[in-house]
């Protein structure tokens, strides 16, 4: 408990620096804030002046003028599935967060569920980011950002050989236009070597330019940072979630959490659109609607304000001209809750602008607005010589989990018994999330063991066996795939050279492929320069086929989103073959 001046203090400073009839209370470790006021900025800055206060958390709850009601997407499906099953734990949120810790946990000898309100896993923030695996420089020195990026970036090494997903460590470059800057290189040398980066150097310009012969006439010198890596952050996801099905994790999609049963400070049942659940654990990965999570429970603590960035990709005719990630380092005196963005070249060779970062009240608003698109062409389009306008494919926008504290949240409840919290999570989410997996497993054991018998199973497989990748291979490995299977022999997405074979793969898959967009994820079929305009009635075809969902039922990313509006031909009248 703070003292009544101490918060009537924090209420005056809020007052005095928005302008706002804004009043604060105290709910256990938390700041409370509420009223109204004038914009959903005033929101938002009342907030960061309350996280500068003593309090554990903000719980913001003040409402704007002209507030619209903003409603999220829903399962439309009910059912008894999952009515009266019990699980020792229940993971809400099948991100790269939630995916991640059901494989660490499915080590043990529990029972566990992972599910989420989409129809696939993957579908929010963990496929609508760059798929950068961050070396750790950014973050603040002793934040848990810091710390568990740092781990998790090493531990992708191993990662990627046990799940079949490959990374391509290379590297990062900080790009400075100015000589004079070089004054900071002590600061970025000591704290590299303070939160353990390995290998960071400075670059004259003729180091910079063997490394990257493209970059701009503009820069003058540059920092190399040798453990940035780069990865598909939709396939990781994906694969770890379908090895911690393989290892024995149940997995419900489209099921919605409405309601969590809790007694004398213990969470008993949570009622989804799918059945009533017990649980002798919840761990809360549910990313930007963690706080919403954690209200059900009466717990919460914190407010998720959704932080949007939006993503330019390029065709990948033009991924030869960059071989690392760049970033510019610009002098601004603005918001430093973005780390600025920059150019990053996807596995697949697809060389990716952005993001961007700003302020918005809706968890899942993924539009694009053609301002930001602007800035952000204006601002990374000239670090590389020989990118255009006209290299746009497409763009899309993701939303971080950021919390007014701007740090993740990983801990055991202290008001619940059974309540861990894996939120918060914004960049670099992604590149910590094998270490964030690996205390999250810790904390559960420690929770659980309490009032169970805990033993680790005597088989645990932490390898997956990944598809063939057609394009990657050599016409002798092709040769050789094709004579087993000549499904591979048949070109369906002819802009990534995707195969049948690896559409049929997809949806044999250990999760349940049901949208193009799913196939889309785990293959790339539709990720081309066409986005999908020759292959996708391909797709469907195959789906129909050999997943045996109906032509007219088959969505583009589930819900009501089909593809199909009506029949008007005969089907003996159409004929698509593949």
């Amino acid at each position: 408990m703070i003292s009544i001046g101490y918060i009537n203090r924090i209420e005056n400073t809020i007052r005095k620096k928005t302008g706002e009839n804004i009043f604060c209370s105290e709910l256990r470790s938390s700041i409370i804030l509420e009223g109204v006021v004038s914009s959903w900025d005033e929101v938002v800055k009342a907030g960061y002046i309350a996280a500068n206060s003593n309090y554990k958390g903000v719980i913001n709850n003040l409402k704007y003028t002209d507030m619209k009601e903003i409603t999220y997407r829903k399962p439309k499906d009910r059912d008894s599935s999952l009515e009266g099953k019990k699980y020792n734990v229940v993971i809400i949120g099948a991100g790269i967060i939630g995916c991640s810790i059901a494989r660490e946990l499915s080590k043990w000898d529990i029972s566990i569920l992972l599910l989420d309100k989409e129809e696939d896993v993957s579908m929010q923030t963990s496929s609508r980011n760059d798929g950068m695996i961050h070396p750790g420089f950014a973050p603040k020195v002793g934040s848990l950002k810091s710390k568990y990026n740092v781990q998790g970036n090493k531990l992708y090494t191993d990662i990627s050989k046990e799940l079949g997903v490959k990374i391509n460590r290379c590297g990062s470059n900080i790009l400075f236009d100015k000589k004079w800057i070089k004054v900071a290189w002590p600061f970025i040398i000591n704290k590299s070597k303070r939160v353990g980066i390995e290998g960071v150097r400075k670059l004259n310009i003729s180091e910079l330019r063997d490394i990257e012969p493209n970059i701009s006439e503009d820069i003058k010198w540059g920092v190399h940072i040798p453990s940035t890596a780069v990865t598909s952050p939709y396939k990781m996801t994906i694969a770890y979630a379908e090895n911690a099905v393989n290892n024995g994790v149940d997995i419900s999609l489209n099921t919605m959490v409405e309601e969590i049963k809790v007694e004398k400070n213990k969470i008993v049942s949570l009622k989804t659109n799918k059945g009533e659940i017990s649980t002798d654990l919840i761990v809360n990965a549910a990313g930007v609607f963690a706080d919403e999570i954690a209200d059900m429970a009466g717990d919460r603590f914190f407010t998720i304000h959704p932080r949007k960035g939006e993503i330019i990709l390029l065709d990948k005719k033009k991924g030869h001209l960059l071989n690392s990630v760049l970033g510019k380092v610009t002098l601004s005196f603005g918001s430093n809750h973005s780390k600025g963005g920059g150019l990053v070249k996807t596995l697949e060779g697809n060389i990716l602008i952005g993001p961007d970062a700003y302020e918005q009240p809706d968890k899942e608003d993924y539009s694009t607005n053609m301002n930001n698109i602007n800035n952000l062409l204006k601002k990374h389009l000239p670090l590389l010589k020989g990118l255009e306008r006209r290299d746009i494919i497409t763009y899309c926008a993701g939303n971080r989990a950021a919390t007014y504290k701007e740090d993740f949240l990983i801990e055991k409840s202290e008001y619940l018994q059974n309540m861990i919290y894996a939120a918060g999570i914004q960049s670099p989410g992604f590149a910590s999330a094998p270490a964030i997996a690996k205390e999250i497993e810790r904390l559960t054991v420690e929770v659980l063991k309490k009032n169970i018998i805990l033993k680790k199973k005597e088989y645990w497989s932490g390898t997956r066996k990944s598809t063939p990748n057609m394009m990657e291979l050599s016409i002798a490995e092709k040769n050789e795939v094709i004579k087993r299977n000549p499904n591979y022999g048949t070109i369906v997405c002819r802009c990534e050279g995707i195969s049948r074979g690896e559409i049929i793969d997809a949806l044999k898959s250990p999760i349940p492929v049901r949208t193009v967009d799913g196939i889309k994820r785990r293959t790339r079929a539709g990720m081309g320069r066409c986005q999908g305009g020759f292959c996708m009635p391909l797709v469907m075809e195959i789906m129909e086929r050999e997943g045996h969902i109906p032509f007219e039922d088959i969505t583009k990313k589930g819900g009501e989103s089909k593809v199909i509006s009506e029949q008007t031909k005969n089907k003996d009248e159409v004929n698509i073959h593949v």
